[in-house]
């Protein structure tokens, strides 16, 4: 699931999207933050949808064996085990998955050869054949050949990855989330009874985690000048152009937590900022940002502008 560094991520990319464009409407590009972390659930439903149409393609295949000019007795009487998979009835039973499945109108008719190829790289496998082999199934072990799919066959595949690459813009930064979602799944379907397990939801908390994002989205806009003040004074030395947009963008955020989110302790803010300047800015932007952070901060606590409340006190 996303969990707070991803969140901050989708604010850094929503920030960096709204000072590129010639379009100032904060609220539009509010709207467009939020709709990047429903592609996330949406990648996640797409998945799972494929995981079900790579199983499903099973039937299909016996069919073309059956069909066969000189079909052979195992072509005659396949076994389709898979079909009947405890993870994956109880996957077509779920409410919200068939709900979600139609609400992003997800669909792989548009490249039917991907489920042929994943189902052939499967069915040639030794764990698929284990598995066929295996007699005492239960809705742990079903969901082993399950696991396999997803992390040997689908994601080890070049061609899935480019079909997810061009429909999700933000796939290789969320593909780590997608991994985390699934794993979530795996856990919540624990039950014989499909009523029992759960998808996994995009954040921890949603009501809290929505309003962290869009409060820090607008807050960097909103004092965005009077921080980009606080920042020239301590990089009197440096010429604006050679300072990085990504690390601009990221201090903001540092200095929008320190004097705005009073149950957020310091040392989390500087460390996740710290921890994305690996990540999405240059090698020598991580120590950069902590030193003007640093700075920025010890004036702030002079000037008795940091407030933090609860765990968040400014000393821990």
């Amino acid at each position: 699931m996303l969990n707070r560094r991803h969140l901050r991520v989708k604010v850094l990319q929503a920030l960096y999207a709204y000072h590129q464009s010639d379009q100032k409407d904060v609220k539009n590009h509010e709207k467009q933050l939020l709709q990047s972390i429903d592609k996330v659930y949406e990648m996640y439903i797409n998945m799972l949808s494929l995981i079900a149409e790579v199983i499903d393609y099973a039937s299909r295949d016996a069919e073309e064996r059956a069909n066969k000019h000189m079909p052979t007795a195992d072509d005659l009487k396949p076994n389709l085990k898979i079909l009947e998979n405890k993870f994956i009835t109880s996957l077509n039973a779920n409410k919200d998955f068939n709900v979600a499945v139609k609400k992003y109108k997800v669909e792989w008719d548009f490249d039917p050869e991907l489920a042929r190829a994943l189902f052939n790289i499967l069915k040639n496998s030794d764990e698929y054949k284990a598995y066929l082999d295996k007699t005492d199934d239960t809705i742990g072990t079903d969901k082993d050949i399950i696991k396999f799919i997803f992390k040997k066959v689908i994601l080890k595949s070049s061609i899935a990855e480019q079909v997810f690459e061009d429909k999700f813009i933000f796939w290789p930064v969320d593909k780590d989330v997608l991994q985390a979602l699934i794993a979530k799944t795996f856990k919540n379907f624990a039950y014989d009874d499909p009523k029992q397990n759960h998808l996994a939801e995009v954040t921890g908390n949603w009501t809290e985690d929505r309003d962290f994002i869009v409060d820090l989205f607008n807050l960097c806009i909103r004092f965005d000048a009077q921080y980009q003040e606080l920042i020239n004074a301590k990089t009197q030395n440096w010429e604006p152009d050679r300072i990085a947009m990504m690390d601009t963008l990221l201090m903001k955020m540092g200095i929008t937590e320190f004097v705005n989110f009073p149950s957020v302790p310091v040392k989390v803010t500087i460390n996740e900022y710290l921890e994305i300047a690996k990540e999405f800015s240059t090698p020598k932007s991580n120590s950069f940002i902590n030193g003007i952070l640093d700075k920025i901060l010890y004036e702030l606590k002079a000037e008795n502008k940091i407030k933090k409340t609860g765990r968040g006190l400014i000393e821990e």
